[in-house]
């Protein structure tokens, strides 16, 4: 629960704490607790479409009650059959959650490790395919719309590494492979009628009425959770509990309307950049609070700006736009220290104390909660996300010209970070997004660049690797304010790696989705360029935080 009150949120600020008392009071006098309980499409718009047929999240967790003991059984199915590795093969909202959870629980003795694959960078999926074992393998194919490119992409090729190892050993299992594949999609979708003509193991429909986004506590984020051995009724009980307290069920008041109305109300004031503050082993919250977030809510030329991941820096190192919320899951001395010190210096620091991981149930709930208030604060509607298309548009475009061509256009030429900052004022934020192999020094790189833009240029940083971010911040990107400086960072050809049944691989893949997110931002007139890294990946980017 949150360590302040709603009558004294911020005693370092009493401008901030007022102006929150007065948004979570103007909400009550609406009545805005009840009429989304009772799914009153109006609390966003007069239209219920795209709304009305949106807010099965807020049952997420009820629904997938009764099938626990389905749930804990297909778990126990797979352990008896030796599957050593589950692979997450999906993109965005339908594997974010999930990868929030394997980094915060680890590995579970006795249960197949769990891997998130969403990068369709070559050598990112080399990694994967060269860590495991594809037929002691269990592939979960995971799409909400049953028909995204990168997701699909991933099937195609783990299913021709299935059949040739099943050649290899055991011919006659070829036919079998399909049993190394399970699907979560929604019913009617292309995917399940792959899953079905193909032989996959299993075929899990989800309700859908869940969006993407919101789908962590349904079958998208338990199915890999429990078959990797974490505890799945607690994160629901954790959920169930949360979800009582904001629908007004519960003891207490309602931490969701509560944070909601603290991001409006903030926002509103010119604090849009929400800085999450995770210590481990929850470091990896950010990552799935920066979709809910900027998805949901950049739009119309609004928005707010969530930030994670970003160095903890001395109080001067911020703008007047920020507001900290600091998730503390144990005792962590030196990042209390620094989240008083901010608040001393008059910073918004809201904390949220957690009793362990399984705690993030209950947050998974009042963040998607929140968001759906603050959309309300905001007049956004925070279920859609009409600018997504474009760069998906772009990259098709592109493809089809590589059919016809045998080609892609030329990269776009690199330019100047220096050049790119010299245009960053107040309220600005730097967003980095490369398209290169994630690893932890390039990590620590990518947080060098970030730190140091912030002492010098005191503006917010976000960082996302692609094509991850298209399907998260991309729509912040393209719909929110116009307050963003964009450093895309490429490389070299990579190693290319074909993908069944198509006439391209991952890496004419990979370089299409980067130039056609480059010509979205461009034709937006967004302030942005591309860095090309070449083939020294890691010694650019050294040279890059010198330049900065």
């Amino acid at each position: 629960m949150s360590e302040s009150t709603a009558g004294d949120w911020f005693p370092g600020n009493p401008s901030a704490s007022e102006a929150a008392r007065h948004a979570l009071e103007d909400l009550v006098a609406r009545r805005l607790p009840e009429r989304i309980k009772e799914r009153d499409h109006t609390v966003w718009r007069p239209n219920p479409r795209e709304i009305s047929n949106r807010l099965g999240w807020l049952d997420a967790g009820e629904f997938l009650s009764p099938h626990l003991p389905e749930l804990n059984a297909f778990s126990q199915e797979i352990r008896n059959e030796g599957y050593r590795d589950v692979v997450l093969l999906g993109m965005g909202g339908s594997c974010l959650g999930p990868e929030v959870l394997r980094r915060s629980f680890g590995p579970v003795a006795g249960y197949p490790r769990l891997t998130v694959l969403d990068s369709t960078v070559p050598e990112q999926v080399l990694s994967v395919a060269s860590s495991i074992n594809p037929a002691r393998t269990l592939f979960i194919v995971s799409s909400k719309s049953g028909s995204t490119i990168e997701t699909l992409s991933f099937y195609r090729y783990f299913r021709e590494q299935v059949e040739a190892a099943a050649a290899a050993t055991h011919p006659e299992l070829v036919e079998e492979a399909g049993r190394n594949f399970v699907a979560i999609t929604d019913a009617g979708t292309s995917l399940e009628r792959l899953g079905n003509e193909s032989g996959f193991r299993r075929v899990f429909l989800n309700p859908d009425d869940i969006g993407g986004r919101y789908s962590v506590l349904s079958w998208f984020g338990m199915l890999p959770a429990a078959i990797a051995g974490i505890d799945v009724s607690r994160l629901l009980d954790s959920a169930a509990a949360m979800r009582d307290r904001c629908l007004g069920n519960g003891p207490g008041g309602n931490p969701g309307l509560e944070l909601g109305a603290l991001l409006g109300a903030m926002t509103l004031t010119g604090r849009d950049k929400v800085t999450l503050v995770t210590p481990p082993p929850i470091d990896s919250f950010g990552l799935w609070v920066e979709q809910m977030i900027a998805e949901s809510l950049g739009k119309e030329g609004r928005g707010i700006v969530p930030v994670a991941g970003e160095p903890l820096l001395p109080p001067d190192s911020y703008g007047g736009d920020r507001l900290f919320v600091y998730l503390r899951p144990e005792d962590n001395g030196q990042a209390d220290a620094e989240m008083d010190r901010l608040a001393e210096a008059g910073h918004p620091v809201m904390r949220v104390y957690l009793g362990d991981p399984c705690d993030l149930g209950g947050e998974f709930f009042r963040w998607e909660y929140a968001t759906a208030v603050a959309g309300s604060m905001l007049d956004v509607h925070p279920f859609d996300q009409p600018d997504v298309q474009g760069a998906k548009d772009n990259t098709d475009a592109l493809l089809d010209a590589f059919h016809r061509d045998d080609r892609l256009p030329d990269r776009a030429p690199s330019g100047s970070i220096s050049a790119l900052l010299q245009q960053a004022g107040p309220g600005d934020y730097l967003a980095i997004t490369p398209y290169i192999p994630m690893d932890d020094e390039t990590d620590e790189l990518l947080c060098d660049i970030r730190a140091r833009v912030m002492r010098k240029h005191g503006i917010a940083t976000t960082s996302g690797y692609g094509p991850r971010y298209l399907h998260s911040t991309g729509q912040l990107h393209k719909g929110g304010p116009g307050s963003g400086l964009f450093l895309q960072l490429t490389m070299g050809r990579h190693r290319e790696l074909a993908i069944p049944g198509q006439m391209y691989g991952f890496d004419v893949l990979a370089r299409a989705q980067a130039i056609g997110d480059h010509q979205a931002l461009s034709n937006l007139g967004r302030r942005l360029i591309t860095v090309d890294l070449g083939d020294d990946i890691k010694g650019s980017l050294r040279r890059l935080v010198e330049q900065v």
